[in-house]
């Protein structure tokens, strides 16, 4: 969590940068708003904080070998290089070790990597890894489509363009026939 030094700072910045493009900060429209983007950004920024970090519940596998895939988990992000939204969905599929994870925590995961300003391709592989090396999973791949509003609202202005990106660990690197099932599991 930000101090309250921090959140003061923000609603200041954001004073400065209603002020600069000609808004009239002292409407009721307008009155709060550096204080409701504060609050906002403590939100949608708190995977900036390791305290937010979540944690793996795991448990003993009782020996399941196969793919285990979660498909189509909404994240959201900004784009570290514009500050607009990213946002899509993330399907990942593992292959577990001597542990299985508690499911809900692989959408925590995601959303603790997305909240944070992000490229998609760095997105992709922090979740990957984390879920690689935290659970001692024998594969992790992670897929990501997601529109970005940097390329929609501004400069190329490519309305609903998708971007996918991947990343694969372990088995999934190493034997093709078992890259192709999760591909399969993913994706239909």
């Amino acid at each position: 969590m930000r101090s309250a030094s921090s959140q003061k700072k923000i609603e200041q910045a954001i004073r400065t940068i209603l002020k600069e493009i000609g808004v009239e900060e002292g409407t009721e429209v307008y009155r709060n708003t550096p204080k409701r983007v504060s609050g906002m950004y403590a939100e949608i920024f708190a995977g900036m904080t390791r305290e937010n970090e979540p944690g793996i519940t795991s448990f003993k596998n009782p020996g399941y070998r196969d793919i285990l895939a979660i498909r189509d988990m909404p994240f959201y992000s900004m784009c570290e290089h514009h500050l607009l939204p990213i946002f899509g969905s993330v399907s990942i599929a593992y292959i577990p070790g001597e542990r299985i994870v508690g499911l809900s925590k692989i959408p925590r995961t995601v959303k603790y990597f997305a909240s944070r300003p992000q490229v998609q391709e760095k997105l992709t592989s922090q979740i990957a890894d984390f879920l690689y090396e935290r659970l001692g999973a024998k594969g992790v791949m992670v897929t990501i489509k997601a529109r970005h509003m940097c390329m929609e609202m501004r400069g190329a202005k490519a309305f609903r363009s998708e971007t996918i990106s991947s990343a694969i660990r372990g088995n999934f690197e190493t034997h093709p026939g078992t890259k192709e099932e999760a591909l399969r599991l993913l994706s239909s």
